[in-house]
């Protein structure tokens, strides 16, 4: 039902994007918005469904279901709550109410257009100088949030052959011939498992002569988890040379973190390495749409601070909606949505995915001298949790030096070609 009365200026401000808004703009939004109230089981939005909405949780908590029956919590008046509940279209989870709870409802097209007409704080968005780049910033921001919104974003695709080795290992009655002849389709990745398999991490004691002989060695799962790690180079190119050179520092960035995650998951957790390698290179793919649609943007990326606050802006939710394009598992999603948040708590017993990005993405910017605003070891929850070995700043720095030979072998691993 609706309610009759808007929402005070200073609680529209503190919903995002809604603080992008002048209180003028927040007015006449208020005056287009509506007021619902639903009890405890209503349900406030359906998976599937494309209503074009964007629901704000104003009062109360609501439940969100995936469609694997991953539940989560999210409490009004929370970080979770700063943003539209469920708001990629057509929308991923169905939301119930779990205690009585009061929403601010607005069409998308409403608030598109106001934040397309939203006037700049050029400081704000990063311009040291309050002139350059931030239009162009201010632009390329807006038209993320309405195509994210409203899930028209150009994300990209799974590589092909990688889709289709998924799909052969995850039906029971394939085989090694199968997997072998899907991944044979494409010769340049045949050569890649090929010579994976005779590298250090996973030499027998005789090199492999073809793919079957690698598939039996590595294993359905490894070979499923191997193919989507070398098709994923593919996938961080752009067609503008400045930027490329981006996509090239988010590429090795990516990979170091992904070699961390390796060795972190097998010292430290009983999470496949593998897993943990793939997680640690997919933590950042949310940066590569950025980074294409910059091209369109010439005083953007010309401009690294307005660059950057872009690419932090947006990097969680596009990674999130490109890898719920593409399926993967939810704990993956959890592991890209919270890479860089360093407060974060899985509510899991058992350490998961997201606690190893985290602890391999402080490692991996201490070694890269940006550990100026990142919190003691102590305080990452995430850290805390990969407790059978004890770790702390010592011990975890010393596991690590320790683990070099295997850092370099996962990283040599990474650079196939």
């Amino acid at each position: 039902m609706a309610g009759p009365d808007s929402l005070p200026l200073r609680r529209l401000k503190s919903f995002q994007p809604l603080n992008r808004l002048t209180d003028d703009q927040l007015v006449l939004l208020a005056s287009r918005a509506e007021r619902r109230t639903h009890g405890p089981g209503q349900r406030v939005a359906e998976r599937g469904v494309r209503d074009g909405l964007d629901i704000f949780l104003v009062s109360g908590a609501v439940e969100l279901q995936a469609v694997d029956g991953r539940k989560s919590i999210i409490e009004a008046e929370t970080d979770k709550a700063l943003n539209p509940i469920a708001r990629l279209q057509p929308r991923m989870y169905d939301v119930v109410a779990v205690k009585p709870s009061e929403f601010l409802v607005i069409e998308q097209d409403v608030l598109n257009q106001l934040l397309r007409s939203a006037p700049v704080n050029q400081v704000e968005m990063g311009s040291e100088d309050g002139v350059s780049g931030g239009d162009e910033e201010h632009q390329l921001l807006m038209e993320f949030y309405s195509e994210l919104r409203s899930n028209q974003i150009k994300l990209p695709s799974v590589p092909d052959v990688a889709w289709k080795v998924r799909r052969a290992v995850d039906r029971d009655e394939s085989s090694a011939e199968q997997v072998a002849a899907v991944v044979s389709a494409d010769p340049a990745m045949a050569a890649k498992l090929v010579r994976s398999c005779n590298s250090p991490l996973y030499r027998g004691f005789s090199d492999v002569r073809n793919v079957r002989e690698a598939v039996v060695r590595l294993g359905m799962r490894t070979t499923r988890q191997l193919v989507s790690v070398f098709a994923l180079r593919e996938v961080f190119k752009t067609r503008q040379a400045s930027l490329q050179k981006e996509m090239e520092k988010l590429w090795t960035h990516s990979r170091e973190v992904a070699a961390l995650c390796w060795v972190l998951a097998d010292q430290a957790t009983r999470i496949d390495p593998e897993e943990a390698l793939l997680a640690g290179l997919l933590h950042d793919i949310g940066v590569v749409p950025v980074l294409v649609q910059a091209e369109h943007h010439s005083a953007l990326f010309s401009n690294e601070a307005n660059l950057g606050h872009a690419i932090r802006e947006l990097r969680a939710d596009v990674g999130t909606a490109v890898l719920e394009n593409w399926a993967f598992p939810a704990a993956f999603l959890e592991s890209v949505r919270h890479a860089e948040d360093w407060h974060y708590e899985c509510r899991e017993p058992e350490p998961q995915l997201v606690d190893v990005v985290i602890v391999a993405q402080l490692h991996s910017m201490i070694g890269s001298n940006q550990n100026d605003s990142l919190p003691a070891f102590d305080e990452v929850p995430a850290y805390r949790r990969l407790g059978e070995l004890e770790l702390n700043a010592s011990r975890s720095l010393q596991l690590l030096t320790e683990a070099r030979a295997r850092v370099q072998e996962v990283q040599q691993l990474l650079s196939i070609r």
